[in-house]
């Protein structure tokens, strides 16, 4: 009997390297895991290719699927959407492949109310120092915005005690490594490997 996948989500404040972190595990040799797209309605930055990074929708095509009940979950963010198409993640999951779903906090919330199955990790920086360094390196936004997603990283931080995990990403390669030992952990957990137990002794004839 196919077993079920488990959908990991990784989040955290703006500017904390979730993506890169992301795309480091993916490249991972051996890594098989599937990754869930979102959609925004942001604009693309440099590099970021539609249907790879994001799904890149007009504000009226996405506000369509919200009222359709098309995302798993779905937030503004600095004055943009964000959200997570349900049809593929739970074709991914049905199919026992692991998933795993990059978003923002105040969407990852959302996921926890319709999910409660789902792993929860949150990406940290090192410090408010190097968060700011890092969104003033990107050079794509202005003071104000930074600022703004300063004060907001800052709040998201205090709830980060409402994750399963918190992972610290001082260096790429290591936080990816505490997040392969985080998905090959949840995979040994007793709840879950009691109910595949459970699922193979009903499903076998045995006399005894």
């Amino acid at each position: 009997m196919k077993r079920r996948g488990i959908l990991f989500v990784v989040s955290g404040p703006s500017g904390v390297g979730k993506g890169t972190v992301r795309a480091s595990l993916f490249e991972r040799e051996g890594v098989n895991l599937s990754y869930s797209v979102s959609m925004t309605t942001r604009a693309p930055r440099e590099g970021e290719v539609d249907g790879v990074d994001y799904f890149f929708a007009e504000r009226a095509q996405f506000e369509t699927m919200m009222a359709q009940d098309g995302f798993i979950e779905s937030a503004e963010f600095c004055g943009n959407y964000y959200g997570t198409p349900k049809a593929y993640v739970e074709k991914q999951l049905e199919a026992g492949h692991d998933v795993v779903l990059e978003i923002e906090v105040q969407g990852a919330f959302q996921v926890k109310k319709a999910m409660a199955d789902a792993v929860f990790i949150f990406i940290a920086p090192p410090s408010l120092n190097e968060l700011q360094s890092r969104l003033n390196g990107r050079g794509t936004e202005s003071p104000d915005v930074v600022l703004k997603r300063l004060q907001t990283a800052v709040k998201e931080m205090m709830l980060m005690s409402e994750y399963d995990y918190v992972v610290t990403n001082n260096e790429v390669q290591a936080a990816v490594d505490h997040i392969l030992a985080i998905i090959e952990a949840e995979h040994l957990t007793v709840e879950r490997v009691a109910a595949n137990i459970r699922e193979d002794l009903l499903s076998e004839a045995v006399d005894f």
